[in-house]
């Protein structure tokens, strides 16, 4: 079962900032990633790049806040 919004934000607000800091690089490597794959084929899924994009926002939203 997918997560909400709801329990994701909860998820980030109870991490420090520097696993706030390691998720927010991870994240950023995906979408790197991402964006290098989609560069030469069609991708399956068409809205992965923009909930890393969120997911990216969001990170930084918390480790602006702490």
């Amino acid at each position: 079962m997918a997560k909400t919004k709801k329990e994701v934000s909860e998820n980030l607000k109870e991490m420090n900032k520097d696993e706030l800091k390691a998720k927010f690089v991870s994240l950023q490597e995906n979408l790197r990633v991402l964006k290098f794959k989609t560069e030469g084929s069609k991708s399956k899924n068409v809205k992965e790049h923009a909930s890393l994009r969120k997911q990216v926002a969001r990170v930084l939203t918390e480790i602006n806040k702490k």
